[in-house]
């Protein structure tokens, strides 16, 4: 069963019908939406799942749901949920909702060893799902005069929520060797009508525990074979080799490189170890940008007016090697130029344009070196951070 997923899953669908969604109020009002309208099972995996406002109106959605009689499944990174307090996963599971961590490979009462699950899937009756870099918690969402931090998602209708909800009940029972059947493939659900040869979608993955590499491989892909112009939006920005290769080699055969990174950073050493490659970027011909209004978290990249992957996936080594994540792959004109039309809008009203002679008025001999230790302790950090102190009893 778990090698026909593997199949499937690596084929393109066609059977789907796809929306962008904007993370902020847009992304929570559209996910809210879908709980209120489930009738069988939601899975909800996430990084983070904060106890705040915006937690518990998703809790309360949940708890809704599960008291309808809908099967509820609520799995939480270990690591970065912590903030939940013991009486809300409480309550959680006092309505119904079936709740648990996901714990590393070892642990012990003082310390985790193994993977951080990045991604965040919900899927709703292996009908509906949203797939994109949206976390539950109030900084990703539009309340009272604080914007959300820039994130971006996709509504997807079709076929491919249910290869994900298969994907999620493997996940939530950590991928038992004889599973059988899931409830999603036991569903009657028919997605003939939704078939679109225009629209090909598939799903894509990394874990190096499961040698998947797949994300990683997609942008490389992307790169190579862009022919007139490739554009990423993405936060912590620190691509390894092997895509600084791919993206110099492009842009030397003309290909339109354009890169958007934060302005403001929740994370100040990432940004200053991503202005250390400012300087080769901009060496390569790369058109960079930040993003000014607030914290860009969007996890996106488009090709050719074509291409998309779309997902939980950073391009730096900690999403290619440390954590679970996961993104689709999305080859659909429309909707491609329908982002590109959105990430122009982006550049022209909330960013700044970093020209090679604007970077040069910003360096100094002790700003380089910052940022080039800082470059070089990141690194080092995204390598190691398998490994951490558990802080959570």
């Amino acid at each position: 069963m778990y090698r026909l997923l593997q199949k499937k899953t690596a084929q393109y669908s066609r059977k789907n019908h796809l929306k962008l969604i904007r993370g902020g109020k847009e992304y929570f009002d559209v996910l809210v939406d879908l709980i209120e309208k489930a009738e069988q099972h939601i899975h909800l995996q996430t990084y983070i799942f904060d106890d705040d406002e915006t937690g518990s109106r998703v809790a309360d959605a949940l708890k809704k749901a599960a008291s309808r009689k809908v099967q509820v499944y609520l799995l939480a990174d270990g690591y970065a949920s912590q903030i939940m307090t013991k009486k809300f996963i409480r309550e959680l599971r006092e309505a119904g909702v079936k709740f648990r961590y996901f714990e590393p490979l070892l642990r012990s009462k003082n310390f985790y060893f193994g993977r951080r699950m990045h991604h965040k899937i919900f899927v709703v009756d292996a009908m509906y799902a949203l797939i994109g870099g949206v976390n539950v918690s109030d900084r990703y969402n539009d309340l009272g005069d604080a914007p959300a931090w820039l994130d971006m998602a996709v509504l997807i209708e079709g076929e491919v929520a249910q290869q994900l909800c298969v994907l999620c009940w493997k996940t939530w029972k950590s991928f038992p060797l004889n599973m059988g059947i899931t409830p999603c493939e036991e569903m009657e659900v028919h997605y003939d009508h939704l078939y679109n040869p225009k629209c090909l979608v598939r799903i894509r993955r990394n874990d190096w525990v499961r040698r998947k590499n797949e994300i990683s491989t997609t942008y490389v892909e992307m790169i190579r074979s862009a022919r007139s112009h490739f554009t990423i939006l993405c936060s912590y920005f620190l691509p390894g080799k092997l895509i600084r290769k791919a993206l110099s080699e492009a842009a030397e055969k003309g290909v339109k490189i354009t890169v958007i990174t934060a302005g403001p950073s929740d994370v100040r050493l990432s940004k200053w170890a991503e202005r250390w490659l400012y300087d080769w970027m901009l060496r390569h011909r790369i058109s960079l940008y930040e993003y000014q209004p607030t914290v860009l978290h969007a996890k996106v990249a488009v090709c050719d007016t074509n291409h998309i992957t779309i997902g939980s996936y950073n391009v730096n080594d900690i999403s290619a090697y440390a954590s679970i994540e996961l993104n689709l792959d999305i080859k659909d004109p429309s909707l491609a130029k329908a982002l590109e039309k959105q990430i122009d809008k982006i550049i022209e009203e909330d960013c700044k344009i970093i020209s090679k002679e604007e970077h040069i008025k910003t360096r100094n001999l002790f700003r380089q070196f910052i940022r080039w230790f800082s470059y070089r302790l990141i690194r080092f950090i995204f390598h190691s951070l398998t490994f951490y102190y558990k802080q959570r009893n």
